[in-house]
C-alpha cells in the first residue's frame, strides 16, 4: 500500500477544514436570519414563474436566493428585467457567483446583502422563500417601500393579514402553496386587507 504524502495528508487536511468551515457558516447563518438556504423544487419552480410575464420589465427582487435556483429562473423566464437576487449566507452566495461566473446571465445581479436594509422602492415585482417570522416583519416593508399595485410573489408561506389575489397548489409532496399578492394603495387600502390563507 502506498504510503500518503505530506502534501496529499494537507491538502485533505485543507479541504476537510473548508468543508467544516462551510457547513459552520451555514448553521451560524441559519441560525441569524431563522431559515437554511433551501432550494426551490422544478415543480414550485414552474408554477410560480407561470404568474409572471415572460415580458415583464423593470426590477424583480428575490429575497433569499439561497443556492440561485430560483434566481438564474427569474433571470431566464424574464429576459427584459433585473433580476437582484439577495443572499446573506457566504457559501450559498459563492456558489451563486460561481455559476454566474461560469454560465452568466446578464441581467441577473447577485447581491451578499441583508434585504431588510435595502431600499425596494421601484421594484416591479419582489419574489420571496421565507419564513413565517421573516413574513411577518417584512409586511411593513413591503406596503411602505412598493408601489401599489406591485405584485409579491411567496412560496410556502402567507403574509399574515394580506389577501392574495391568487393561491395556487403544487402538485409535490408537500402540496406547496404560491401566493401572489399586490400592494393596496396607501388611502381606502383597507379592501386589500383580510385574513388570507395562512394568515
Amino acid at each position: 500500500m502506498r504510503p500518503v504524502s505530506t502534501a496529499g495528508a494537507l491538502l485533505f487536511l485543507l479541504l476537510l477544514a473548508l468543508l467544516l468551515a462551510g457547513m459552520l457558516s451555514i448553521v451560524f447563518h441559519s441560525l441569524r436570519t431563522g431559515i437554511s438556504p433551501m432550494p426551490t423544487s422544478g415543480k414550485v419552480r414552474h408554477q410560480l414563474l407561470s404568474l409572471l410575464p415572460a415580458d415583464l420589465e423593470g426590477t424583480v427582487l428575490e429575497l433569499g436566493s439561497g443556492w440561485g435556483t430560483l434566481a438564474f429562473a427569474l433571470a431566464d423566464h424574464c429576459p427584459r428585467a433585473r433580476v437582484v437576487a439577495f443572499e446573506l449566507s457566504p457559501l450559498p452566495y459563492a456558489f451563486s457567483r460561481l455559476r454566474q461566473r461560469l454560465v452568466p446571465r446578464a441581467n441577473l445581479q447577485l447581491v451578499r446583502e441583508d434585504f431588510f436594509r435595502a431600499p425596494f422602492s421601484g421594484a416591479s415585482v419582489v419574489v420571496c422563500y421565507l419564513f413565517p417570522g421573516a413574513m411577518t416583519r417584512l409586511a411593513p416593508k413591503l406596503s411602505g417601500e412598493l408601489a401599489p399595485g406591485t405584485r409579491i410573489l411567496s412560496h410556502t408561506f402567507a403574509l399574515r393579514g394580506w389577501k392574495p389575489l391568487r393561491t395556487l397548489v403544487v402538485d409535490d409532496l408537500y402540496r406547496t402553496p404560491i401566493y401572489l399578492y399586490e400592494v393596496p394603495a396607501r388611502e381606502g387600502g383597507s379592501e386589500a386587507m383580510g385574513a388570507g390563507p395562512g394568515g
